[in-house]
């Protein structure tokens, strides 16, 4: 049986809480099979690669609609093939942009649906277990479907109220009448009218007053009844707008907080802002209905029992409210400024509305300033909720522009695509503090009216913190003042609180995000516990979560060094992303482990061994350590990026022939082989018509032939280009040619010229 099969068993009213307006029950109806069959696959959304086949599978979905709504011609179903064509178009218009949004509506329809039929006992759900999880999009579109359908219901009872009212307002007049003529027939002394007749006139009065008096009864009941009615739908309102603003939009800005850290970010804002514009839709409806009830009441002399309060004026103020609040709390940026912001560089923002479209607001396009403002003023502003006149702490190029209406995706928003700091106040420093400690914040207000000028809303937010900086060298610093921010924020938290001291477990994870985002690879447990023992300089204790201070990530040099932790993290991680990050990803540099242990681990394997670990000494640095015949390990001097500037890490390491095996045992071809430059049997010339020549690293005391290099132009025509072969040694004994402790080693400009035989080489340091 399938799924829509067992479905109608249920009772109507389970349906009508989950299909409405945004999915008419009439597409999921008539096209059942379709659905389950397309939808209830195994489609990850979150999945890029998916994206493809969903929008097709959407766009089919629109043809299926259009297709049955045309071969529907009985006259008793035109009502329903106007339903479709309507699905299929408001389908088209508002998706054709953005499946993946109606792909997550109908699934989460469908897993709506099995809710229902689980709780009803219906079990036996082969072929449909996918969709049996909990799904809070599903839950916000169901209340917003109850609260469609309140709405609904209210609006027919408040036209039964005017009803009511009007055939009062007749009967009413019909008394009014009888009581005038009934006068008359009094005050006429000498009327030859019977006396019967006033006598009748009098019971026909009585009567219809005794009516009147029972329609003014329940037309004040019919209002107590809508006024409950109407703030039980406030309610519900304000219930679901706390988790859709409190929970699904905090969340949203969290994960953009996250992202600045190198966190995954699959935006949901669209979803958000189809909840959002019920939301406004509902409380716009709900409020009318309110002023048109206390409307109505005035039409006739309704008292309120002793006992029962008039809730109308208040609910109207909260109606209002609740507006406000929603108005003012989707004015988003939907686009981080940099966090960390140099002067005089141009840089991107954009805010948007999400309840602009629906609010109409775009008929009169409101203008949005940015300013930039101090962690006090911050402060300021959200005790205040405004700023003194003009009141900054510096100057932005370009900081004013008008949001604008996007009619397919029906966003109402602005980009400033040229923003630039061009000056900033700083506040006095205390104690330690560097310029680098201090945060501000860029400020976007705006205002416009809505309801014809009926409302007037002012809005503003905040970015995330921003550190400004003048020159490249204050930048790890920068970066580590919003890095901590980023990670370790809390919502609702005085502008820019963060915690001074947090769990290790947290450290770790927010390094490995970073460096994750940076070099395409995550750290390990080994990285993250060598990491630890340098972050607390060797007193960490791995059976306690211990607490690391900001001191200790930043500002506290490491022991026996000039740098700090997080200096000596940032360098490499730098170094990595932009020299390194195949090499890291593919898991071939060791990286995270302390010299003496690389010496240990080396020294049980076979010679020619090497492995790669980030230097302890030098900033950014990646040294080489390898064993030798002797059992002695070796460790170069560490390469810096200035170094693979020259020449790349795999080069170097096909340069030098007695590595061998990338530890523990694997050949270095394979893993290094493919980031080889390529030979070129014919080395281009520059301009000036010279050769170009190439750089080759070599190691004093280790014995290194030119033919050996993979990569390295040959000098002599008529011998063959060598590789290195997989086994390689050097002549003589290491531990008698090379010094005990390796400096470097000498790169040596390739460019022979066999001329009458001489080979000429210029030494490079």
């Amino acid at each position: 049986m399938s799924l829509w099969a067992k479905v109608q068993q249920l009772p109507p009213v389970s349906l009508q809480q989950i299909y409405g307006d945004v999915f008419p029950i009439e597409v999921r109806h008539y096209l059942a099979h379709y659905i389950e069959e397309k939808f209830c696959c195994d489609i990850d959304p979150d999945n890029p690669q998916h994206e493809q086949y969903i929008s097709s599978l959407i766009n089919s979905l629109i043809k299926e609609i259009e297709d049955k709504a045309s071969v529907v011609t009985d006259s008793e179903y035109f009502l329903t093939k106007l339903k479709l064509a309507e699905a299929a178009k408001l389908f088209k218009e508002r998706y054709s942009s953005c499946p993946m949004q109606l792909f997550t509506l109908i699934r989460s329809c469908l897993a709506a649906e099995m809710r229902l039929l689980q709780a009803a006992g219906v079990g036996n759900f082969n072929g449909f277990s996918n969709l049996m999880i909990s799904n809070s999009s599903a839950e916000v579109l169901q209340k917003i479907n109850v609260l469609r359908n309140r709405t609904q219901s209210t609006a027919e009872d408040i036209r039964k109220m005017e009803e009511e009212l009007e055939s009062f307002a007749l009967q009413y007049h019909e008394c009014q009448k009888i009581t005038a003529h009934l006068q008359q027939m009094i005050t006429q002394q000498n009327s030859q009218i019977p006396n019967n007749n006033a006598t009748k006139l009098q019971k026909q009065k009585e009567a219809v007053e005794a009516s009147l008096n029972q329609k003014l009864a329940a037309l004040l009941q019919l209002k107590l009844a809508l006024g409950e009615k109407l703030k039980e739908t406030f309610q519900l309102v304000a219930q679901l707008q706390t988790h859709v603003l409190d929970e699904e939009l905090i969340k949203w800005k969290r994960d953009q907080q996250l992202a600045g850290n190198g966190a995954n970010f699959k935006s949901n804002l669209d979803t958000i802002q189809e909840w959002c514009e019920s939301l406004a839709e509902l409380i716009w409806l709900n409020r009318q209905q309110t002023k048109e009830v206390e409307r109505l009441k005035q039409r006739v002399p309704m008292v309120d029992p002793p006992v029962v309060a008039d809730v109308l004026p208040h609910l109207l103020q909260e109606f209002t409210q609740l507006l406000s609040t929603l108005v003012t709390s989707t004015f988003i940026i939907e686009k981080q400024p940099p966090q960390v912001m140099k002067k005089n560089t141009r840089f991107t923002a954009s805010v948007r509305l999400l309840v602009g479209g629906k609010l109409n607001v775009h008929m009169t396009p409101p203008q949005v300033k940015v300013t930039i403002i101090s962690e006090s003023q911050a402060n300021m502003l959200l005790k205040n909720d405004k700023l003194g006149k003009n009141e900054s702490s510096g100057e932005l190029l370009n900081n004013i522009g008008t949001m604008e209406y996007q009619q397919s995706s029906r966003q109402l928003a602005v980009s400033f695509r040229n923003m630039q700091l061009k000056s900033i106040k700083r506040t006095e420093k205390k104690g330690s503090e560097s310029v680098m400690d201090e945060k501000f914040s860029l400020l976007f207000q705006s205002q416009f009216s809505v309801g014809g000028g009926e409302l007037m809303f002012q809005v503003w937010t905040l970015s995330l913190p921003v550190a400004v900086i003048v020159h490249g060298n204050q930048e790890p610093y920068a970066w580590a003042t919003v890095t901590w921010d980023n990670a370790f924020s809390e919502s609702g938290r005085i502008p820019f609180a963060v915690p001074e001291k947090v769990p290790w477990s947290k450290v770790a994870e927010m390094l490995s995000l970073k460096f994750r985002a940076a070099t395409g690879r995550g750290l390990t447990e080994d990285n993250l516990r060598f990491l630890a023992e340098k972050a607390f300089r060797g007193n960490y204790n791995e059976s306690t979560n211990s607490m690391l201070s900001w001191s200790q990530f930043c500002k506290e040099p490491l022991t026996d060094r000039n740098f700090t932790f997080w200096e000596w993290f940032f360098a490499i991680m730098k170094l990595t992303r932009e020299h390194l990050r195949g090499p890291w990803a593919d898991g071939a540099i060791m990286g995270f482990v302390r010299k003496r242990k690389a010496e240990e681990i080396l020294s049980s394997r076979v010679q020619g061994t090497f492995l790669l670990r980030f230097s302890d000494s030098e900033l950014g640095g990646i040294t080489i350590a390898w064993n030798s015949d002797s059992g002695e390990v070796f460790s170069l001097q560490p390469f810096t990026s200035k170094d693979f500037a020259i020449r790349s890490l795999a080069d170097r390491i096909a340069d030098l022939n007695h590595l061998v095996y990338l530890y523990p045992d694997i050949c270095k071809e394979i893993l290094f082989g493919k980031y080889y430059t390529p030979y070129q049997d014919n080395p281009p010339s520059a301009n000036n018509g010279y050769v170009r020549p190439t750089l080759v690293t070599q190691i004093p005391g280790f014995t290194c032939f030119p033919n050996s290099y993979p990569n390295t132009p040959q000098h002599d025509s008529d011998s063959p280009r060598h590789t290195p072969s997989v086994i390689s040694s050097c002549p003589g004994s290491v531990a008698s040619t090379v010094p005990s402790h390796i400096n470097g080693p000498v790169e040596y400009l390739d460019q022979f010229e066999d001329i009458n035989g001489l080979v000429n080489f210029e030494m490079m340091s």
